[in-house]
């Protein structure tokens, strides 16, 4: 009997592909207005040189462990306790600036350092601005919040997590308890923190659904874990060869056909 619902955040309940999609555009028609010319490359470019200088720094394997992502380094703070955090919190500023400055050049805008340390600047603003929540979000959890503990279980830093929370204050009052893996030390999908989401309630694996976008934390995570796992497939991706959800999902209100169900 499922007891309790362990929830991940970004792009399950929280559309924050669709979050950062949005800020983009109102940074790249920023340096339109800042320049005076076509910025229509810029955000690809952008995207490009965040990644590869993401992935050049120290804290990259620590990133990859805790689960945050280039975009997310574009608007965080990473002002939180530990070594690695901290270290991150001192290389952000320069990398957003570097990031927007090579995406500029690369579509060969003038004085491309001084408008991209501007846009560096704009892109958290817009991405605050912009919290973008899946329609049917909340029903489902209000219709959930009755008969099941509910529980979100996010991969990130804390004060970003937290402030993503904030800025859609709606989601947390569903949720009984938020683990944040920044906080607990270690990233889904490792199977420790599913465990750990798990004592919060003193219920066993098999009373629990593990529900998420993502095959390679979510689902591969509670499958490790023991844990039954719903994987909401919105954009309707090829089916994993060797990563087989137990139960899979194209809309979140499906899933309350799918408890009626067992």
């Amino acid at each position: 009997m499922v007891k309790a619902i362990f929830f991940d955040l970004d792009d399950t309940l929280l559309w924050d592909k669709k979050s950062v999609e949005k800020a983009f555009q109102e940074t790249c028609h920023f340096a339109e207005e800042l320049t005076g010319q076509d910025c229509s490359g810029l955000e690809k470019e952008v995207r490009a040189a965040a990644t590869e200088l993401y992935a050049s720094y120290d804290t990259y394997e620590f990133t990859k462990m805790i689960g945050i992502n280039p975009f997310e380094g574009l608007w965080g703070t990473f002002d939180d306790e530990g070594p690695e955090f901290q270290q991150m919190k001192t290389i952000v500023p320069s990398y957003r600036q570097e990031a927007w400055t090579a995406g500029l050049k690369k579509i060969n805008i003038d004085n491309s350092s001084t408008i991209g340390s501007q846009l560096a600047d704009y892109f958290p603003e817009a991405r605050k601005r912009n919290p973008v929540l899946y329609e049917e979000s909340l029903k489902v959890l209000e219709d959930l919040k009755e008969h099941y503990h509910l529980l979100l279980l996010t991969n990130g830093s804390p004060s970003l997590q937290g402030l993503k929370l904030e800025i859609t204050p709606e989601i947390a009052p569903f949720f009984d308890c938020v683990v944040i893996s920044g906080a607990f030390g270690v990233g889904k999908p490792d199977p420790s923190i599913f465990e750990h989401a798990l004592s919060k309630f003193d219920l066993s694996a098999d009373e629990v659904l593990m529900v998420g976008d993502n095959l390679m934390t979510d689902i591969i995570g509670a499958e490790k874990a023991g844990i039954r796992s719903v994987w909401i497939n919105r954009e309707q991706k090829a089916p994993h060869e060797s990563i087989i959800p137990t139960y899979e999902i194209q809309h979140l209100e499906e899933l309350l056909q799918l408890l009626e169900q067992l």
